[in-house]
């Protein structure tokens, strides 16, 4: 491992937040009248992390915000009662056009509270959005998509973990895709690495060296999946000739110097991969939760890549603390955005 990289968890996550810090975004939160969402906001603003904005009943999340010590200083919305809805269903009628969407359709879209935030990042009113303590991954993911789109350079909306490993190798790594496609091909694993390698880049300020994963490590094996791993590398490779990049590998020659260097001599990555690419939402969601319950990692996510402008989605069994890493997460995605 470069010594550089050596960090322990609270010193990747305050990196982070310092980087949120700086740009002091408009995080809108969907779910305002969650008490988890409501306590990750007011500690977020309190630290300086952002300009939170609550979706919701208005007297419901200011009772909540009263009770968590903030009684004014957060902005709510009510989504029902706002003046922007018929801008909101204007814009998004103009993006659904080849699907005919009636008025009627498009303001109740973007009256609710997913489609609302949505809309609000959409049309710049806020720099990033959080949901899912409540809605499903489906639900707050496929409105991203539709309302705020993909972004200009990127054909595939993955996710990713950033996961923070302790000693012996603390550092910050990246694993995907562990939450939304299911069987990528490998023009979409391909796609995954590249902007993969990208997110670990905005968020940590490391130079990503990729790890395309396979059971196999240069040619111990044959088969289907592994040949859909080397062709992905291969893709890589022309598309970002400057990114270090290698597959397929097993894991241990990734991130294990010695292991490489008998398994994998002349490997650019040379056993010490930071991003890791899995050949299939199995092996990556496994893979993660091992890493958390066995190795005691940290994982924050999932944490979505490919969007026009940041949406990130909570686990319904999120905590306070998981909303308020969320937001600075979606922060500090939003200034590095700001700076491309």
């Amino acid at each position: 491992m470069a010594e550089s990289e050596a960090r322990s968890p609270d010193e990747v996550l305050e990196d982070i937040c310092a980087l949120c810090r700086k740009a002091c975004p408009v995080i809108v939160l969907a779910e305002g009248e969650d008490p988890r969402i409501v306590g990750g906001a007011v500690r977020a603003a309190a630290a300086g992390l952002a300009r939170p904005i609550l979706l919701g009943g208005e007297e419901a999340i200011r009772r909540l915000l009263r009770t968590a010590g903030n009684a004014a200083d957060i902005e709510v919305i009510d989504p029902a009662g706002s003046k922007r809805i018929d801008e909101f269903a204007l814009c998004y009628r103009k993006l659904r056009a080849p699907k005919r969407m009636s008025d009627a359709e498009a303001r109740d879209a973007v009256a609710s509270c997913l489609g609302y935030a949505a809309m609000m990042v959409r049309t710049r009113n806020a720099d990033g959005a959080v949901a899912g303590a409540i809605a499903t991954t489906r639900e707050s993911v496929r409105t991203a998509i539709r309302m705020i789109g993909k972004a200009d350079d990127s054909d595939v909306v993955s996710s990713y973990f950033l996961m923070l490993l302790r000693e012996p190798c603390s550092r910050p790594v990246v694993f995907a895709d562990c939450g939304l496609i299911m069987a990528p091909t490998a023009e979409e694993l391909a796609c995954i690495a590249i902007e993969s390698a990208k997110s670990l880049r905005s968020l940590t300020r490391l130079t990503p060296r990729v790890a395309m994963l396979s059971f196999s490590t240069a040619g111990s094996a044959e088969h289907e999946s592994i040949r859909r791993v080397r062709e992905a590398v291969s893709i890589v490779r022309s598309r970002e000739p400057s990114l270090i990049v290698d597959g397929e590998l097993q894991f241990d020659a990734a991130i294990v110097p010695s292991v490489a260097a008998r398994k994998a001599p002349g490997s650019a990555l040379e056993g010490r991969a930071n991003v890791f690419v899995f050949p299939s939402l199995d092996a990556g969601n496994i893979g993660y939760k091992i890493a958390e319950r066995i190795g005691g990692a940290a994982a924050l996510g999932p944490i979505l890549q490919g969007l026009r402008r940041p949406a990130n989605d909570l686990s319904r069994g999120c905590s306070e603390d998981d909303v308020y890493r969320m937001i600075a997460i979606t922060g500090a995605q939003a200034a590095a955005k700001a700076q491309d």
